[in-house]
């Protein structure tokens, strides 16, 4: 069985004991936690009804990515500005989907 659930202004496609990379939830590595905005479900080529539908995912880490430098310059005149950003992630393991 499959899911499409959205977290984090992103939608990913889910079965049980997945492994996804999402935007930071809170939560302590090991806790479960329970994502509720479920899109779309189904198995293989059937969808089945969303009403009340749950994904539960158990955290595994607490993460940040890969730094993104952000460098802004304009010619002639003086002007450089650097920034680097990290964002914070939570990875996933989808444990059950009902």
């Amino acid at each position: 069985m499959f899911a499409i659930v959205r977290t984090g202004g992103k939608q990913y496609r889910v079965a049980a004991g997945d492994k996804i990379v999402v935007e930071k939830i809170d939560g302590e590595a090991g806790s479960t936690v329970a994502l509720g905005d479920v899109l779309l479900a189904g198995e293989g080529s059937e969808l089945k009804s969303v009403e009340g539908l749950t994904v539960s995912a158990e955290i595994i880490a607490q993460a940040k990515a890969d730094k993104v430098i952000v460098f802004k310059k304009r010619r002639r005149h003086n002007y450089r500005r650097k920034n680097g950003h990290r964002q914070q992630l939570t990875i996933l393991k989808i444990t059950a989907i009902g």
